[in-house]
């Protein structure tokens, strides 16, 4: 948890400009830049990103190249399409990260188990995860016995508000050959209480498993985060707004959202038509019932946010705008056109955060359509927006994601997971947009579009400059992380192992110095 030293903690005195009163408000993040790399994307041997030595050489290499800031994607267990923002639990932690490496570095697997298959695939295949690394894991925990066993105690009695519900859900999914819950048997799906504990009985071991995959990915993630803390590198987490209908939370938790008798949604999250579909976006994930969280004085939220504080040094909030106004479509729609705004909990609920977590730095990510309650309650709030200099370049010099109109208080991507990468971008962009591009930012060529992107950002007043990996490194759509509005085929690009070199992180440090974004210790005396 980040303390307050102007690095994104909370401080007294906050109204904004309407006269909307939080109570407290954050503290502006220094000048500096960082990197989005999601951690399924680092290189190993394993299939997928762990937290073993490749994460650690990352950080390494963000300390070499000027950084302040690794920027990574929701760490959740993935769910449906693979896809981090459609997770088994919002408190749980995914297993494929993991390190066997360092499983065989405590005796519980051995050397050739935990070696995986050499330099590992270009792109992740979670089928195959799925068959191979799970029973991997297995091993190491019917090896580890009672090695642990008192830490293990600890770590589960501190987490058993979710890891309890968490476990028995996984142990259920397992035991029903992976379906989801809203298919299970009426009793266990209703959580009547005589098939909870029977079930909770027969399942035992299994649940076992669970809390010690858990206890696992969290001691690791511990000493990486640790291990970046001490090179002055922070990280910043992703916080889905909404969470997954097939997960503990909703099965767990089904008067906390819009649900029928039958534990079915009545209306789900999605938003209208926008750059990224002519159907709108059509998520799924169940709406909260806002007013059952309120009369509770939203304690689910509040032991998020406090949970996230624990795992990250600041949170981007995805999706801000659905704390002031959500959309909602009916369910079994097909698109979601037919969907209407409601209002959200807004400054009720950023004040329950704040109180619960008052040294986490929060980023809003307010993209979309320009709301003015969302405004305001961003700079109540003192929370950072975002700017996407992807969005820059297609309605004239007025656009305010062009670097001219931002102001210290924002954070600047040239583009998130979501988007093209910059090289694919202005490879399809029409003619207009490029022309206007080349003329902005003083260019003569197309090629030269993606690195005048990066500098700007780094030049500009935002405070906060996040560049993703494939950006710095020039990449094309093959290594675009997300398109939204499909399913199948994302999350999967992968950093190949001797993209980041020492001529490539003085780059960047480079730039980094030049436009005053290195780490303050870092700075030089001329610098400073």
């Amino acid at each position: 948890m980040m303390e307050n030293t102007g690095t994104g903690g909370f401080f007294p005195a906050a109204k904004g400009r309407d006269g909307m009163e939080i109570g407290t408000k954050q503290a502006p993040f220094p000048r500096g830049a960082g990197v989005l790399l999601p951690v399924f994307s680092l290189p190993s041997p394993q299939g997928i990103g762990t937290f073993g030595r490749e994460a650690r050489r990352f950080a390494d290499f963000l300390r070499a190249a000027g950084q302040s800031w690794w920027q990574v994607l929701p760490l959740g267990p993935t769910g449906f399409g693979d896809s981090p923002y459609q997770s088994f639990s919002a408190f749980a932690g995914n297993p494929y990260f993991i390190d066997p490496g360092l499983l065989a570095g405590e005796g519980l697997l051995s050397r050739e188990e935990a070696g995986g298959s050499g330099r590992g695939p270009a792109r992740v295949d979670y089928a195959a995860l799925y068959r191979d690394r799970f029973p991997l894991l297995r091993k190491a925990f019917a090896r580890a016995g009672g090695a642990d066993a008192g830490a293990r105690r600890a770590f589960c009695a501190e987490n058993a508000g979710w890891l309890e519900g968490y476990s028995l859900f996984m142990a259920l999914k397992t035991h029903f050959g992976g379906r989801e819950w809203l298919a299970w048997p009426e009793d266990i799906r209703l959580r009547r209480p005589a098939a909870v504990e029977r079930y909770r009985a027969a399942l035992r071991g299994e649940t076992e498993f669970w809390k010690f995959c858990q206890f696992k990915f969290f001691g690791q993630w511990r000493r990486l985060k640790a291990y970046a803390n001490a090179r002055g590198i922070r990280i910043i987490g992703d916080l889905p707004l909404y969470v997954s209908l097939d997960s503990a939370d909703v099965w767990t938790h089904p008067e906390l959202f819009q649900l029928d008798e039958g534990r079915r949604p009545v209306r789900v999250a999605g938003v209208p038509p926008d750059r990224f579909s002519a159907g709108g976006q059509l998520w799924g994930n169940p709406l909260y019932d806002w007013d059952a969280m309120r009369g509770d004085g939203f304690s689910w939220w509040r032991r998020r946010m406090g949970a996230a504080a624990r795992l990250y040094d600041a949170v981007r909030i995805d999706h801000f705008i659905g704390i002031v106004r959500y959309y909602a479509v009916p369910r079994g729609s097909k698109t979601a056109e037919g969907g209407e705004w409601r209002r959200g909990p807004g400054e009720e609920l950023i004040r329950a955060l704040a109180a619960a977590s008052p040294g986490a730095g929060v980023i809003a990510e307010d993209l979309g359509c320009a709301v003015p309650e969302v405004e305001a309650l961003r700079e109540a709030a003192g929370y950072p927006g975002m700017k996407v200099l992807e969005y820059a370049f297609d309605s004239g010099g007025g656009n305010p994601n062009l670097p001219c109109h931002y102001a210290p208080g924002c954070v600047v991507y040239t583009g998130t997971h979501d988007n093209e990468t910059l090289a694919g971008f202005f490879r399809r962009a029409p003619r207009e947009t490029v022309r206007f591009a080349r003329a902005y930012l003083h260019v003569r060529f197309r090629r030269q579009l993606p690195a005048a992107c990066v500098r700007a950002a780094c030049a500009s007043a935002a405070d906060t400059a996040i560049i993703p990996m494939q950006d710095w490194l020039g990449l094309g759509n093959g290594a675009r992380i997300n398109r939204p509005a499909t399913v199948g085929g994302n999350w999967r690009w992968r950093l190949r192992p001797g993209r980041l070199n020492a001529r490539l992180a003085a780059r960047m440090r480079g730039l980094c110095g030049l436009y005053g974004r290195l780490p303050a210790e870092e700075k030089t005396e001329k610098e400073k």
